[in-house]
């Protein structure tokens, strides 16, 4: 990006996050879902091959509002100003206001907006949406409704199972081709399990799924002989993210499969290990992400763990798949690195420096 891009973006994300953006780090964070010390911001790098990788940026747009209510509130009033700005549409989103935002919301989350950060200082907008919002018993049927009065009144019934919908995601304005997309928690996943999930016609390979699991949870086989490949993510669970973007099959059209790399590696500079296997099995170079995380954080990476959250694969019909790498601002704290041994990478990765 250009210096005039950087300084737009800048004072764009500043904007979106209102007061927060002023609030001092000596005071103790507010309460947010976003990331594990409540910063209110979650950068990633998407990478295809051949390409540079395209900046991401995750807001809570109504951190320290006072209440889920009024977050929402002033979260939908944020996005309605970026649309003004932009020249796009909310119509998608305004249709499903009273599923979202009941009165007295619950869960964790009210509204996350993310931005791709894009040359020419007009990026492309993304909104998350808390299906449990009106309790976690009705959360399935609120992602039911809410498919059905987007026109994908098939799509529910192609999901596969999982223990919990996480997020409910728009795109919103100019997007090639919208997508409406539901996150699923599955708790106790294991390799073969999440090669099962996909339902994308000709989407990825069981094969190619249960490598990339393997590697970013860091299941393999270990020095003294025992073999983890199969051992299931028994602390923070796996993510699975279903992107429709035609009603006609009622099939998804993307699929991606989300590690918390951050609860299955001892430091960062193990997740980053991991993260340069997979991108360099996909073709893809990892030079930008070492040069992303020395811009977050000036600390040792193996002076913690967290600083990569999660690794995603991502598949789209019609396009080369694509990694994600998500990366924690770190603004509050760091988590210390995990004293104990933890499943080897599979297969072993060679870092750049």
């Amino acid at each position: 990006m250009s210096g005039a891009d950087s300084a737009v973006y800048a004072q764009t994300l500043l904007t979106a996050l209102g007061p927060a953006a002023e609030r001092s780090l000596d005071l103790p964070p507010e309460e947010s879902f976003l990331s594990d010390d409540h910063t209110p911001v979650e950068f990633s790098l998407a990478f295809v091959p051949d390409a540079d990788p395209t900046l991401r940026v995750l807001l809570e747009p109504g951190y320290g509002a006072g209440g889920l209510a009024e977050n929402g509130r002033v979260g939908l009033r944020v996005v309605r100003e970026m649309a003004r700005r932009w020249g796009f549409d909310t119509k998608r989103l305004d249709e499903l206001e009273d599923l979202f935002f009941p009165p007295e919301p619950k869960g964790p989350l009210a509204l996350w907006c993310a931005l791709e950060l894009l040359p020419g200082g007009v990026p492309k907008a993304k909104v998350y949406l808390n299906p449990a919002a009106s309790g976690q018993e009705r959360s399935a049927e609120t992602v039911r409704e809410a498919l059905r009065r987007l026109g994908h009144r098939q799509a529910f019934a192609a999901l596969p199972e999982g223990d919990r919908h996480l997020f409910f995601a728009l795109d919103l304005g100019d997007w090639e081709e919208p997508r409406v997309k539901v996150y699923l928690a599955h708790h106790d996943l294991s390799a073969a399990e999440a090669a099962g999930l996909s339902r994308v016609d000709g989407g990825p390979g069981r094969k190619e799924i249960k490598r990339f699991f393997r590697t970013a949870a860091g299941r393999g086989v270990d020095a003294d002989g025992f073999d983890h490949r199969d051992v299931p993510l028994d602390r923070r669970p796996g993510l699975t993210c279903h992107a429709f973007t035609e009603s006609r099959t009622g099939l998804p059209s993307g699929f991606t499969l989300h590690i918390p790399v951050r609860d299955y590696a001892r430091d960062d500079r193990e997740a980053l290990d991991r993260a340069v296997a997979v991108l360099r099995r996909h073709g893809m170079d990892p030079a930008p992400l070492v040069r992303a995380l020395s811009a977050v954080t000036s600390r040792r990476l193996q002076d913690g763990v967290g600083l990569i959250a999660y690794l995603g694969l991502v598949h789209q019909q019609g396009k080369p798949p694509r990694m994600n790498a998500y990366i924690s601002s770190e603004a509050y704290e760091v988590r210390p690195p995990v004293p104990v041994a933890v499943p080897v990478p599979f297969p072993q990765a060679e870092v750049v420096h």
